[in-house]
Order: C-alpha cells, then structure tokens, then sequence
C-alpha cells in the first residue's frame, strides 16, 4: 500500500511526504550529513527523517529501510547503486605508539610493528592494511593485541596507542589538529573508500528518496574530501 501510495504521490507530483528511513555509519552521518540537515527538512517539510547509524549488513526489505550509506560494493546484487564519493584513507597511529615502537619510513618498516584489529563483518577476520606502492597494491597483516567490529572503537583504540590504524581522513582529522595521531607512510596512502548509497531495484523508488539521494550526491560533490 505504502509504493502504491508513493507512486501515485509520483505521478501526481506531489510534494515529497512520509516517513524517510535511512541507515549509514554515525560518523559519517555527523559528519557530512547533520550539518547540512535543516536546509533539506526546510526545503521538504513533509518528510520524517528516521536515522540508523550502523555500519552492519542490513536487509533493507525485512528492516524496512528505504536506502543505506556503506563502503564498498553490497553482497546483494539485487541493489541499485548510487555512487556518492571516493573518499581518501590514510594510516595512522597515536604519538605514544610511535615513540615506542619508532616510525617506519617505509613499508617493509611494519615488520616490528602491530595493528588495530579491524574485523571485516563478511569474514570476522581481521582486515589487513593497504599500501598503494606505485602501481602495486600491498597488503599487510601485523600482530594485534586487540581487535574490534566497530570503526569508532578502532579509532579509539589506535588513538590509545594499541597500533596502527587505517580509516578515511575525516575520521581522523580531530585527532590529527591536536596531535594525538600522526599520519604515516603519506607516500604509500591506502586506496580511497568508495561509497555509495543502495536501495532494492524491486521496490518503488519514492519521491522522499529521490531527493534525498540527489541531496546526498549533492553534498558530497561540494564536501572538501
């Protein structure tokens, strides 16, 4: 009833209305998304903005969400792909971790050195480190003494001084002003994170979630990556 409803408010030309679900990560969300917020409330006051901040697989039919904000391409090929940005990553770690263990001018330096477990929510592993090395692409997996399924806390745990970590830059830039990560191996940067915005190909494309998705494409195209 909801799609029938959207469809016909479509061909109508209707003024975009109803409830809006939308799940992305929470730093990303605060930091690209909220700023910017009232201008799209005020332009579409009809719209209700539902937030989840996750960075789990979510199954957008059966947790009735409308679209995701994520990383990398889906499992399900059944999503329609609305690609956003390539955001920068870079390697880091905390300035007590370095002068403890040094820091390495290269990457054959990492050999003495450990990582911020990061576990990929596909594997449960950990992710190892990339290093693009001109037109190679290394990857490197060191010994961890903590791991975790959360980006944020893999922050945390790296501004702790438990290893090196890779995130996108914006993450980090706090962090970085106030010198309590550093970045390192500048030279040899991790390839950028694509992201995307997916919704189900077999669900009725609503008008809140058309302009929402342009208001997205649009923001990123303007944000200082």
């Amino acid at each position: 009833m909801a799609d029938l409803e959207d469809a016909e408010s479509a061909l109508r030309g209707r003024e975009p209305s109803g409830l809006l679900r939308i799940d992305a990560p929470g730093t990303l969300t605060r930091t690209y998304i909220l700023p910017h917020l009232s201008a799209f409330l005020s332009k579409y006051p009809k719209i209700t903005l539902q937030l989840g901040q996750t960075e789990r697989l979510v199954d957008l039919v059966r947790e009735g969400v409308d679209c995701v904000i994520r990383a990398g391409a889906p499992d399900d090929s059944s999503m329609i792909t609305r690609h956003l940005a390539d955001i920068p990553e870079i390697t880091c770690a905390s300035a007590s971790y370095l002068a403890s263990f040094g820091t390495p001018k290269s990457v054959q330096d990492l050999h003495d050195h450990r990582m911020v477990g990061f576990l990929s929510s596909r594997t449960g592993a950990a992710m190892p480190l990339e290093f693009r090395v001109g037109e190679q692409l290394e990857e490197v997996t060191l010994p961890t003494v903590v791991r975790a399924n959360d980006a944020d806390t893999v922050h945390h745990l790296a501004r702790e001084g438990f290893g090196i970590a890779q995130a996108p830059k914006y993450r980090f830039l706090a962090d970085l002003d106030a010198g309590r990560l550093v970045e390192i191996l500048p030279k040899a940067t991790p390839p950028p994170m694509t992201l995307a915005a997916y919704y189900p190909q077999n669900r009725q494309l609503s008008p809140r979630v058309r302009v929402f998705l342009d208001w997205v494409v649009e923001i990123f195209e303007k944000a200082a990556l």
